[in-house]
């Protein structure tokens, strides 16, 4: 099991409760060999986990289409983009950049367009860059990202991202959004505090992941308090929910115990300066 191979098990996450996640397009990654992996997945780490993607899926979704009718967004762009399927659930005037492994953007990319030359999607301003966040990226994306207008008023979506990376490198990523970003831009991100090590559904992840050789060690996942994000000088926490949070907004009922819940935190920022 690869780490983009958890892309495909975040969409059919989503894709498993429609009314709660709002997105109606995951689906079409759905495949037999994902299937296995995900009941192996909710059976062996936690039964809720389908829930707790469609409810941050839900909460993106609704920030950043807020933020565009009140014309304070009109690009994406998102960071580890994965297979997720924004460009189609939000208003076709938003322009889309993604970025993720070049492995993963050139299946995306020609799916996508086969997709859309079906008439399963429909036509969106989307624009992908391949490039790998624990190597050097900062000069090449920044050269991409030159050849689009910078009067659009971005944000910055980073999901799924920070968990494999380690603090050197999530501090750096976010150095680099602050080069690119401009006053009154947003970042909206995803990441477990370090409380949730202390939580049986966390250790069963860890076992889950060392047994499809995602990861070497235990130690190999990145947990981060509120203060990594409060501390960014540039920034402003503006909002941050949780699992519980939100699913009280949206009236999702929780069945499973806390304990068995792999509880994330999500986190709006403004630029500031």
């Amino acid at each position: 099991m690869k780490v983009h191979e958890t892309a495909f098990m975040t969409s059919m996450f989503r894709a498993m409760d429609e009314t709660l996640s709002k997105d109606v397009f995951s689906k079409l990654w759905n495949n037999q060999k994902t299937k296995v992996w995900v009941d192996a997945y909710l059976n062996e780490v936690s039964s809720e986990e389908a829930k707790t993607h469609c409810v941050r899926n839900r909460f993106f979704l609704e920030r950043i289409s807020q933020l565009y009718h009140e014309k304070q967004v009109d690009r994406v762009i998102n960071f580890g983009s994965g297979f997720s399927m924004y460009p189609f659930l939000l208003n076709k005037s938003i322009q889309h950049i993604e970025i993720d492994k070049p492995e993963v953007i050139d299946y995306k990319k020609d799916k996508i367009s086969d997709w859309i030359s079906k008439g399963k999607l429909p036509l969106r301003d989307i624009h992908f860059i391949g490039a790998d966040f624990s190597k050097d990226y900062e000069e090449y994306i920044l050269s991409e990202l030159k050849a689009f207008k910078s009067k659009r008023h971005t944000f910055i979506l980073l999901e799924g991202v920070l968990f494999f990376l380690n603090k050197s490198q999530a501090n750096r990523i976010f150095d680099f959004f602050n080069k690119i970003q401009k006053k009154g831009d947003f970042i909206g991100s995803v990441s477990f505090d370090d409380s949730i090590q202390k939580k049986k559904a966390f250790a069963r992840l860890q076992n889950f992941f060392l047994s499809k050789n995602l990861t070497t060690t235990k130690g190999d996942y990145l947990t981060l308090n509120n203060d990594f994000y409060k501390n960014r000088t540039s920034y402003s926490v503006i909002e941050n929910k949780d699992y519980f949070d939100y699913s009280k907004e949206l009236d999702n009922t929780i069945n499973t115990n806390a304990t068995d819940i792999l509880n994330e935190n999500f986190y709006l920022l403004e630029k500031q300066n």
